[in-house]
């Protein structure tokens, strides 16, 4: 099975990123985690620019979530929401919607901040928008608060959140086996 993860973080130390490095660790035996980083090199939503085919970079996405039988997304809280630079992305993925690369993939949604609610609502912002582009959002819930002290020179140390991982991992796999077991 091959779980594409999107963090929605920039930054080269990210603990967002982290949390999915670790996530991999956790990953078991036949359960491949690609940490996708190209969220960076994908041009803003212009409808103008919406034809078949899109830009390189939107449809090399696009084509990645496609080909993964799940997708794990973790975002950081960027003023109570997601970062510009995620949603940009999910807007060009979301498109056209009947038939978006996102349609009844199943996804799980994490969250990390350097503050105490850990990215919550980003996470609930996310699920929305994942939502209306007909994604099957898992009932995952993971709000890393103060991540940074949960993090040592980029490697998870938190051993309950590296469980809840774990967990948010197993919820995800569960809900795309009955998909992969009918193809």
């Amino acid at each position: 099975m091959r779980v594409l993860a999107i963090s929605g973080s920039l930054r080269r130390d990210s603990n967002t990123t982290a949390l999915l490095r670790a996530l991999r660790e956790e990953a078991p035996a036949g359960v491949e985690i690609e940490i996708w980083n190209g969220l960076k090199d994908i041009p803003p939503y212009d409808g103008d620019d919406d034809v078949v085919p899109g830009p390189a970079t939107v449809e090399a996405f696009r084509a990645l979530v496609r080909e993964a039988d799940a997708v794990f997304l973790a975002t950081p809280e960027y003023n109570s929401s997601i970062p510009g630079a995620l949603k940009n992305a999910l807007d060009w993925a979301s498109r056209p919607l009947a038939t978006n690369a996102f349609r009844n993939k199943p996804v799980a949604v994490i969250a990390s901040s350097a503050g105490a609610f850990g990215g919550v609502w980003a996470a609930a912002e996310l699920r929305k928008v994942l939502g209306a582009m007909g994604a099957r959002v898992t009932e995952v819930e993971l709000a890393v608060g103060h991540a940074h002290d949960k993090l040592d020179a980029g490697r998870l140390t938190d051993d309950g959140v590296r469980e809840a991982l774990a967990e948010a991992l197993e919820t995800l796999l569960a809900e795309a086996a009955p998909a992969l077991a009918a193809a």
